[in-house]
């Protein structure tokens, strides 16, 4: 009982300090139509393009896995004549890889012009290569295009070699 009383008492000092209007007539019709009014200002975002979008990214999808299913199907060089063949090409491919990495490891000013001249001609040997990859794909498997084919990855190997062992003898002239 004692907590009514309090209560009480609490609210008889309170009393004046309430607020006890009431909003005048229409306030909430113009309250609503004000936010209305400001919720039309700012427009959805449109839809439109969302089903588009949707069909162009299918597409797009579909065409990455439809082209990369091909490239892995259409073997070429060596690797499209027979199993031995791809892995001749995949050996010799990784080894002409580790050269060059050799290569770019000796990299200097000193060495700058030698190694230019290397890539010049191993840039010459790939011409050559894309150009017998093309008279394979025409002629079929005639030995005589493998056989040109391996040569010029030995020749590649060879002059990467080469040039790796006048690097070496350079350095040693200049020690």
């Amino acid at each position: 009982m004692e907590d009514n009383k309090d209560i009480e008492h609490l609210f008889d000092g309170l009393k004046n300090q309430f607020d006890l209007e009431t909003p005048t007539i229409g306030h909430e019709a113009r309250f609503l139509k004000k936010l209305e009014s400001q919720s039309e200002g700012k427009s959805k975002p449109q839809n439109f393009w969302r089903p588009f979008l949707a069909i162009a990214a299918s597409v797009v999808i579909a065409l990455t896995v439809f082209t990369s299913l091909n490239a892995e199907n259409e073997l070429t060089g060596l690797a499209s004549v027979s199993p031995e063949m791809s892995e001749t090409q995949d050996f010799f491919t990784a080894t002409i890889r580790e050269e060059l990495k050799k290569l770019d490891a000796e990299r200097t000013p000193l060495t700058q012009q030698i190694i230019y001249e290397a890539e010049r001609q191993l840039k010459a040997l790939e011409e050559d290569y894309a150009v017998l990859k093309k008279d394979l794909e025409e002629t079929g498997n005639d030995e005589r295009i493998i056989y040109a084919m391996i040569s010029n990855f030995q020749s590649r190997i060879e002059i990467l070699k080469n040039i790796l062992n006048n690097i070496e003898d350079l350095k040693k002239q200049t020690i």
